[in-house]
């Protein structure tokens, strides 16, 4: 961590562009922005508040569980039954959220939201939630960047956590932004591959999450 640390500038320029690089890959949660987009410019701003109701409460379990039990390259989340668990929890959702994307796809021009039932926030949290990878980013990447932040001080912690959440909500409200404002250009059969490939990106998540820990186990 020193090359990291040994300048506050250095690192929050580290913390912008590893958050980035995080967020702007594909997803479960960029493909309901997507969906969510279509409807409302301003689903980014919710899908990223309900994010954060997932991402805040463990970036501070995780900076508490730093300060009083464990090094920074050991985390909860590396526990096999803890991975089991989330990927058959999380995958089994994120399924059912694809499967039910895809068989309304077809409605999405008359203004059903069955294509996803719930509203913006709670399908933010919901497919954070729901996404094995999360957890394992926090628990490898995003730990050493809580103990980069923490030798700082308590009060970069929070910059720290203000900053990366930040960098999730520009980048979900530009791209629920960018698909409502271009949707006049979609003509229906657009629309229902749009959100053909959305739902099976969801599914095909959730099938990787579900078999990627049992894989391990069974290696």
């Amino acid at each position: 961590m020193a090359d990291i640390t040994g300048s506050i500038w250095i690192f929050f320029g580290a913390v912008v562009v590893i958050s980035l690089s995080g967020v702007m890959s594909p997803g479960p949660v960029l493909a309901a922005t997507i969906a969510k987009g279509y409807k409302d410019g301003r689903a980014g701003i919710k899908i990223a508040l309900g994010h954060g109701l997932i991402e805040f409460p463990l970036m501070l379990v995780l900076a508490l569980m730093l300060d009083y039990f464990l090094s920074p390259d050991e985390s909860v989340f590396e526990n096999d039954a803890v991975k089991l668990t989330i990927g058959l929890v999380g995958g089994s959702l994120l399924i059912y959220l694809g499967a039910t994307m895809i068989r309304s796809r077809k409605n999405v021009a008359t203004g059903s939201d069955e294509f996803l039932p719930y509203n913006s926030v709670i399908t933010g949290a919901l497919t954070t939630s729901a996404n094995p990878y999360f957890f394992v980013w926090w628990a490898t990447v995003g730990v050493t960047l809580i103990s980069g932040a923490m030798a700082f001080g308590a009060i970069v912690v929070v910059v720290f956590a203000v900053v990366h959440w930040s960098c999730d909500l520009g980048w979900y409200t530009f791209t629920a932004y960018a698909v409502n404002r271009t949707k006049h250009l979609w003509t229906p059969r657009i629309q229902e591959a749009v959100f053909l490939v959305c739902g099976l990106f969801m599914v095909g998540f959730g099938m990787y999450f579900i078999a990627w820990p049992a894989s391990e186990l069974a290696g």
